[in-house]
Order: C-alpha cells, then sequence, then structure tokens
C-alpha cells in the first residue's frame, strides 16, 4: 500500500458535466481507495449542482475532477468558478486533471496555468500526471474547516 504522511480522507471524484466516462472514475476510486482514503463518486456527466451539494453534504477533504474528454478547460473554469463563489466551498481543495483540451499536445499548453489561476489547486495534464496526483496525496495534510452550523 503507498504510504501517506496523513490520515486518510474523504474525497469526493467526479467528470465534469459533458463527460461521459467511467472508466478514470473507477480507476481514481480504486486509487484512492488503497491509499485509505473514503471516495465517493460521483459518477459521469455531472451537473456542477450535482456536485456542489455532495461536497456539501460530505464536506471531503479534496474534490478530484477528471476528464478524458476534452472539454475540461472549458467545463473546469466554469465549475470552478461555482464552487469557489459557494462560501461554504471557497476554501475547498479541488483538483483537475486528464485531458483538458481538443487540440492534442500542441494545444496542452496554457490549460494549467488558466485553471489554476481560476482557483484549482492542483492541475494534473503532464504525461506523469498519474506520478503526480500520488506525490500530492502523499503532501497533503489536514485543512481547517469553517465549523458546519446546526439547525437548532
Amino acid at each position: 500500500m503507498p504510504k501517506t504522511n496523513r490520515r486518510p480522507g474523504t474525497f469526493v471524484v467526479s467528470t465534469v458535466s459533458s463527460d461521459a466516462h467511467t472508466w478514470n472514475l473507477v480507476f481514481l476510486q480504486l486509487m484512492l481507495e488503497e491509499y485509505g482514503h473514503e471516495v465517493v463518486n460521483l459518477g459521469p456527466c455531472t451537473p456542477d449542482q450535482e456536485i456542489v451539494d455532495a461536497c456539501l453534504a460530505t464536506r471531503p477533504d479534496v474534490l478530484v475532477i477528471s476528464t478524458v474528454n476534452g472539454h475540461g478547460r472549458l467545463d473546469g473554469l466554469r465549475l470552478i468558478r461555482v464552487l469557489r463563489a459557494h462560501p461554504e466551498l471557497a476554501a475547498l481543495r479541488v483538483v483537475i486533471g486528464g485531458k483538458l483540451g481538443v487540440a492534442g499536445e500542441a494545444g496542452r499548453e496554457g490549460h494549467g496555468d488558466a485553471l489554476a489561476e481560476a482557483g484549482y489547486d492542483a492541475v494534473f495534464d503532464s504525461d506523469d500526471a498519474l506520478d503526480e496526483f500520488a506525490d500530492f496525496l502523499g503532501e497533503l495534510r489536514p485543512r481547517r474547516r469553517a465549523p458546519v452550523e446546526s439547525a437548532a
């Protein structure tokens, strides 16, 4: 089992709303579970609001967005704006990876910068993306979260 420097956490994994692929989500779920983490897999073609609702309900340590259809940059930019605009999710650790554009290798440049500037904590789109994601997992530290208000 891979070693991490922290306690097991909770992860939500999802694609963007236009991506119908599931194999990437299953792979990530198995990888994260091998690291000892709890995983909520939202499946393919997940609407932005469903991702927001799942994050509010589960309060994950990390939201992982994976895409292989090439629309990750476009859909990812919209999604991160929705997440960062929500007061309870503004500090949520969110990462994205996969095929972020449709122009192939030549068009890859700039996607990571645009997504990071928009609010993603990490972008994994290189040929070594899985190794980089594994390194990210090994370096995670607990993040303080705002207390959940109870309905009294």
